[in-house]
């Protein structure tokens, strides 16, 4: 018998929980029982939709419909050309200064310097974006150069100084990590080394390297202000500094590898393609999302 019989007209347009003893105290136990039940799903409805939310919020802090965080694009710093003991030199001129003659060249091979030409970022702007970003000078200066860089080398992956800056402000506070200093060479000194890749807690990375970065021959380990690990290291080296050695322990060398791993993943001018350039450095949601805001408080200090 269904539960609601009881209140169904009989021939006689009775109710058979007035005629049958105790009928009428049956109905609202099981009326109370439904109801309860009731009430109980609906409860359990509310709590995942709120569980989702907030789950929502804290993946986008903008609430559960906001699109996920996604760092700047900043223009890239102006480059200047130097040589490579810091002597600028300004198109049409000669290394030893002196103008361009019209006249025919005169063969003076062995008496010509030896310093290259390398580019250099702007001091001005470096003592601008310093002051207003508190990111070190000397960090800055690598960190735009290997903007400059990649904006002429791959002008389509739209990687920027301050999505650089924002990665080595996380890995090793721009290379100032513990006792660490960053000198004016770009050398990290004492050399930052992350934790043994020993699976406790980390990936499980067997030494590839013979410890010569790391200096352990046993695990892997994080390198540098970047914090590459070796085999990575290997694969994209870069050599921005012009003294023909990719160190990645060399901030400049550090950084220009950065700007060409995270453009291997992809053009970086959407959101998606941000997110996932920051997610091949480091398989983390929460690690993108902190680069996502560092990066974007570095661009909104200069405005």
């Amino acid at each position: 018998m269904a539960w609601n019989d009881d209140f169904d007209a009989d021939e006689r347009d009775e109710r058979r929980a007035a005629r049958e003893p105790g009928g009428w105290r049956r109905a609202l136990v099981r009326v109370a029982v439904y109801a309860g039940a009731t009430v109980g799903v609906v409860a359990l409805v509310a709590g995942v939709i709120v569980a989702v939310n907030l789950i929502g919020t804290a993946r986008n802090p903008g609430g559960f419909a906001a699109p996920a965080a996604y760092g700047s694009y900043v223009e890239p710093p102006p480059l200047t050309t130097a040589t490579d003991s810091g002597t600028e030199l300004d198109p049409g001129s000669t290394a030893d200064g002196g103008e361009p003659s019209d006249e025919a060249p005169v063969d003076v091979s062995g008496s010509i310097s030896d310093e290259v030409p390398v580019p250099a970022v702007d001091e001005d702007w470096l003592a601008e974006v310093a002051e207003s970003t508190g990111i070190p000078a000397r960090a800055l200066s690598a960190y735009g150069l290997a903007h400059g860089t990649l904006a002429e080398e791959e002008p389509s992956c739209g990687v920027d100084w301050a999505t650089i800056a924002a990665i080595g402000s996380i890995e090793s506070d721009h290379g100032r990590h513990g006792d660490a200093e960053l000198g004016e060479d770009g050398l990290v000194e004492p050399a930052i080394i992350g934790r043994a890749l020993d699976g406790n807690g980390v990936a499980k990375i067997v030494d590839t390297d013979g410890g010569l970065l790391d200096g352990d021959p046993k695990w892997d380990r994080a390198v540098g202000p970047m914090q590459f690990i070796p085999s990575t290291w290997e694969r994209w080296a870069s050599d921005a500094n012009g003294d023909d050695v990719a160190d990645p322990h060399q901030i400049d060398d550090a950084a220009l590898t950065t700007a060409r791993y995270l453009c291997a993943s992809g053009a970086m001018t959407s959101a998606e393609g941000w997110r996932a350039a920051i997610y091949s450095y480091n398989h983390d949601n929460d690690y993108v999302d902190k680069v996502a805001r560092v990066a974007q408080e570095y661009a909104d200090a200069i405005g």
